[in-house]
């Protein structure tokens, strides 16, 4: 085990060689208002959980491997309108928030962001096209600058992934100080009689900042002391007839509604370091429809109904660019399966989750380039074949170019 971890760290160090800079940036146009400019953003982990593999399942698993591999291109013409597009290749994560794949686990390409924007003052505008919908804070957290090593593995809105298709407006009002946020999207992709009804879903979200602003559509998970903030965040989600509570006889409409609040606070001292505490609660709502006779399996697990709650906490030293962190989460489930079985008996109801987590950043150019260590312990609270408690160690090595 100490030699496997010892392996996941080094395997991560010896990849530390050159500098990130920003990427290569073009111009057109008559008088040169237009810019597109490439970028490049990896993340490569190196895996060991002490569970998942063997006859038995009770042995160690490593993996090495992606989190995120993207390109992102980004292009303005003149002040108002600009796009953004983002791909992303995952290959083979045999390692997930929960269990380890039996066997290779498949690999996908897709494109992760396109957005069409229009900014016409900074108390009005508008995203077009695929782009992450405005309900927690922690999912609009920019994924390469979290305070932890990744964002939440439980804060997921039900039948969609982190970003979804639709149209956004928000701004920012009385200089600054609070933020509002609406979108109208698509919701669960279906159609026919899979769904009792085919709708939209909403979003409505608001934050007041009391500090430095945090004014733009994305959040980050921490600042590296470059500023002092405390904002209070809350939204609300919904959509009407989202599933049935019994597939097969098409009975049991549900509506869906999901609501969180949160609190964000950074804040340097000379001379001291600088402190950083994140926490929200959230409450997704699907009309207890895991309890119908055939209920719709998207109601159930990870994404399905649930609540819960996290809080994370860092120092980042004053002179070193080292930031310690931990995170501690407690979540209950309303039903899960880890079998995928759909097998009644095979199913856990009200399954509680505590997942906590101690690990530290290593900044060697900002979030361009960084190295990331953590420990993380995942312990269930109801126990069958597949629910065991297990724990995860990773290290993680950042490059955006």
């Amino acid at each position: 085990m100490k030699k496997n971890i010892l392996g996941v760290v080094l395997a991560g160090a010896v990849l530390l060689a050159g500098t990130a800079f920003a990427g290569p940036q073009m111009t057109f146009g008559p008088n040169n208002e237009g810019t597109l400019q490439l970028d490049y953003k990896g993340q490569f982990q190196g895996m060991l959980r002490d569970t998942g593999s063997g006859a038995t399942k009770d042995s160690n698993t490593a993996d090495l491997n992606f989190r995120r591999n993207r390109l992102a291109l980004m292009g303005s013409y003149g002040e108002i309108v600009s796009m953004y597009v983002q791909t992303e290749f995952l290959e083979k994560q045999n390692i997930t928030p929960l269990t380890v794949v039996d066997g290779d686990a498949s690999s996908d390409f897709s494109i992760l962001d396109a957005q069409m924007r229009f900014e016409f003052h900074k108390t009005f505008n508008v995203y077009v096209g695929k782009l992450k919908y405005n309900l927690s804070r922690e999912n609009l957290e920019a994924c390469e600058a979290p305070l932890t090593l990744d964002r939440s593995l439980f804060v997921r809105a039900p039948f969609v992934t982190t970003r979804d298709k639709g149209v956004a407006v928000w701004g920012n009002l009385f200089n600054d100080v609070f933020q509002y946020r609406l979108d109208a999207m698509n919701g669960r992709s279906a159609s026919g009689s899979d769904t009792p009804e085919s709708n939209f879903r909403y979003s409505a979200r608001g934050h007041i900042t009391l500090l430095d602003p945090e004014n733009s559509y994305g959040y980050k998970g921490t600042y590296l002391g470059k500023k002092k903030v405390l904002t209070v965040g809350g939204a609300y989600q919904w959509e009407n007839k989202v599933a049935y509570s019994d597939t097969v006889a098409k009975t049991g409409a549900v509506n869906y509604k999901g609501w969180t609040t949160d609190l964000f606070f950074e804040y340097p001292v000379a001379d001291l370091g600088t402190v950083t505490f994140s926490g929200a609660y959230e409450n997704i709502d699907l009309g207890g429809a895991y309890k119908g006779v055939n209920p719709d399996a998207g109601t159930m697990g990870l994404t399905g109904e649930k609540n819960g709650w996290y809080m994370k906490g860092a120092y980042m030293l004053p002179s070193i660019p080292l930031q310690i962190f931990g995170r501690y989460e407690k979540w209950k489930l309303a039903a899960l399966n880890l079998n995928n079985s759909g097998v009644a008996t095979d199913t856990i109801y009200d399954q509680r989750i505590d997942w906590y987590g101690v690990g530290a950043n290593y900044y060697f150019s900002g979030q361009n380039m960084k190295l990331t260590v953590e420990y993380a312990k995942t312990e269930f609270d109801k126990k069958n074949a597949t629910t065991k408690n297990f724990g995860t160690f990773i290290t993680q090595l950042q490059m955006i170019f």
